[in-house]
């Protein structure tokens, strides 16, 4: 899928078509591009660890697949398949996820532009979209 300032850009891409990105070890995103926002599917492998962090962007998202007990702020709960969350800019989070792993959908306003300069990883198939 092209950047939003390529000046031909497609509208379309297939999930497969995208370069997936290592956000940290055992967390991988195929990510579409916006001007004003990025939508992200994120594969997290079993047992593994988002670490707090923070940043600018709202962060919207919703556990398609797998669980994990995500902390947003003071408040830390359970998550599994159609949970959602939204965490404001600024809020720290943290992620840890079961057994099974887990599959989100999320949402970040504005674009995450700081991801271009992710490692791509090549050789990785896009999950099984449910």
């Amino acid at each position: 899928m092209e950047t939003p300032s390529d000046p031909n850009p497609s509208a379309f891409a297939a999930l497969s078509g995208l370069a997936p990105l290592r956000i940290w070890d055992g967390v991988t995103a195929w990510a579409v591009e916006g001007e004003q926002g990025t939508l992200a599917l994120i594969e997290l492998a079993p047992n593994s660890a988002v670490p707090e962090h923070s940043h600018a962007n709202e962060q919207l998202g919703v556990c398609v697949s797998g669980s994990g007990r995500f902390r947003i702020g003071d408040e830390e709960r359970e998550i599994g398949a159609g949970d959602t969350w939204r965490i404001l800019g600024g809020v720290p989070h943290e992620l840890v996820t079961g057994p099974q792993g887990a599959l989100m959908l999320e949402c970040f306003s504005p674009a995450r532009l700081e991801w271009g300069a992710l490692e791509r990883l090549s050789g990785t198939p896009a999950p099984h979209w449910p």
